[in-house]
């Protein structure tokens, strides 16, 4: 066992941060579970992982041995990376940490904890109305543990150890500071990814041997290699601006074969193969570990893998020669559609769907990110869709208000001037659009959309994923739940008693227009009984229906 350390050097960081991300990526699936509602979009955990990963990049490729200019390329990292709010609030968490250890060489007790104290105020000042009960709970508790642990000892160990502790008695009480927690019987899921940074951290500070609890299985491993791949390649990129070529994927049998050198070590395994790329993710088990990286140099992937074991599988794929072949076809977004005339105003909308993505463009977006719930965009997406429109001024839609916070910090470090309107959906975000005037100043235009929100009402359905009772209903695993801008209004059985149910409900004597737009779970022939059953209810109104193709929610409905 490792000599606990009482001082924090390059080294030290480096595990720390390299550990505490390993260490979210496993139990990412778990921070995922505590999402309140029982809707199959949680992504807390995701987001964290990813955001954290791309902080550990920053801070691996950070060549100086100073710690402050090593938690300064993970601030970066994490601020571009940062995926959902609980992502950004990571990222503002170890940026006040960064600018509280600028230009020191190593970290003693108090240094640490003076860290941890920046980090939650720079935290708390991101938020615009801070909430107790969440992440930002368990920071300042934490960070005021380590303070008072400083007072006491000059020992770093020690002030871990007290900000670890007092992170999950923070996190505990999380349930009974928010309502809806206590309701449903469940910590704060950013709450809970935080105190994960603090067990990793603490592990390495005392010489503990990291534990590889939480293994995926098999099949795990291929939804997450999949994943990986897919969040890391966009569809509109010139092949010549992609930086690593070869998307490679292999599985090693640990052990096995007549070219093995090397007992398997994760952390000598994945460090190695960090220098050959990017979108790097290592997954392994006792038996196997699966590798997925976009590098240049496909061959030293493979002859790594055989130095612990033979290859039971070898995938390489050309990514610039993919591009190239999608960008020839045409694009079915817009091949039936003109461009819009948005006099130099770049309208960038955050959706997922090829059908949703025709709605936004005939409304007059001009550029898509594809994303929404579960899978939000990083600030580092949206700040390159801002940079690549070249428009004079960007307005950006997120239609999702876990993507506020990362395009807030998007728009602060683009080239191009932006504005956020900030719709909380799909309904929202095309509503918005009907008060854009391509003659109007982008402050007016930001003005007359944000107005345009309150216009609408927003209706989703989705199938609830486990038992539970919330917002005072009791809901079953498998029913569908009608939920009404963000309040569950109605759960039935069947998908036509959910969504019937949930439109009766937002109709009054003033709407007028109703939009159904079915998704990938849903057939146009539900779509069309769900027309006639609201014709029956209000045969004034209009009602137009859309295949959106979107993920998650088979009916979004907007009724205006």
């Amino acid at each position: 066992m490792k000599v606990a350390t009482t001082e924090i050097t390059n080294e030290e960081f480096d595990q720390m941060i390299q550990a505490s991300a390993r260490k979210l990526k496993r139990n990412a699936d778990f921070i995922n579970s505590l999402n309140v509602f029982p809707v199959p979009d949680g992504d807390t955990g995701t987001n964290m992982s990813l955001s954290m990963e791309s902080g550990a990049k920053y801070e691996m490729d950070e060549p100086s041995e100073e710690v402050g200019k090593l938690a300064g390329a993970l601030a970066k990292g994490l601020l571009m990376g940062a995926r959902g709010n609980s992502g950004v609030i990571l990222s503002q968490i170890f940026r006040g940490f960064s600018k509280s250890v600028e230009g020191k060489v190593t970290l003693n007790a108090e240094d640490l904890a003076q860290a941890f104290a920046d980090g939650a105020q720079t935290a708390y000042k991101a938020v615009m109305k801070p909430t107790e009960g969440t992440i930002l709970t368990v920071i300042r508790e934490a960070a005021k543990a380590g303070n008072d642990a400083a007072t006491e000892k000059d020992d770093i160990v020690y002030v871990m150890d007290a900000v670890t502790k007092a992170g999950k008695e923070a996190l505990k009480k999380t349930t009974d500071l928010l309502p809806v927690l206590k309701e449903v019987g469940v910590v704060d899921s950013g709450g809970q990814g935080l105190t994960f940074v603090f067990d990793a951290f603490d592990d390495v500070l005392n010489g503990r041997t990291e534990v590889e609890e939480d293994q995926p299985d098999e099949e795990q491993m291929d939804e997450m290699v999949d994943a990986k791949h897919h969040q890391s390649v966009q569809g509109k990129i010139d092949p010549a601006d992609i930086k690593y070529g070869y998307c490679t994927q292999i599985m090693v049998r640990i052990g096995k074969g007549l070219q093995v050198k090397q007992d398997f070590d994760y952390d000598t395994f994945y460090n190695y193969l960090a220098k050959l790329g990017d979108s790097l993710l290592v997954v392994n088990d006792d038996d196997v570990v699966k590798v997925h990286v976009h590098t240049e140099h496909p061959g030293k992937v493979l002859a790594w893998g055989q130095q612990f074991g033979d290859l039971a599988t070898v995938k390489v794929d050309n990514m610039r020669q993919q591009q190239e072949e999608i960008m020839e076809k045409d694009d079915p977004v817009q091949a039936d559609q003109p461009v819009p005339d948005t006099n130099g105003t770049a309208i960038i909308a955050i959706a997922s769907g090829e059908g949703v993505d025709k709605l936004f463009r005939s409304l007059g977006v001009t550029h898509i990110i594809s994303g929404g719930q579960t899978m939000n965009p990083s600030t580092a997406d949206i700040v390159a869709a801002i940079n690549d429109s070249h428009a004079e001024r960007v307005i950006v839609l997120p239609n999702n208000k876990n993507i506020f916070l990362a395009a807030e910090q998007a728009i602060e470090v683009a080239d191009i001037p932006a504005k956020i309107v900030h719709s909380r959906n799909i309904s929202q975000g095309m509503t918005a659009l009907m008060g854009f005037n391509p003659d109007s100043k982008l402050d007016e235009n930001v003005a007359a959309m944000e107005d345009n929100l309150t216009s609408v009402k927003n209706g989703e359905v989705t199938t609830a994923i486990r038992d539970t009772t919330v917002q005072g209903k009791t809901i079953k695993k498998g029913n569908f739940m009608g939920i009404i801008d963000g309040t569950i209004a109605t759960t039935k059985p069947t998908i036509l008693e959910a969504a019937s149910e949930m439109v009766k409900l937002m109709l009054d004597e003033d709407s007028e227009i109703v939009t159904i737009i079915y998704g990938k779970d849903a057939k146009k022939s539900e779509a069309e009984k769900l027309e006639s059953t609201i014709q029956a209810l209000d045969d004034e109104l209009e009602i137009e229906v859309h295949e959106g193709d979107q993920p998650v929610y088979p009916f979004i409905v907007s009724v205006e």
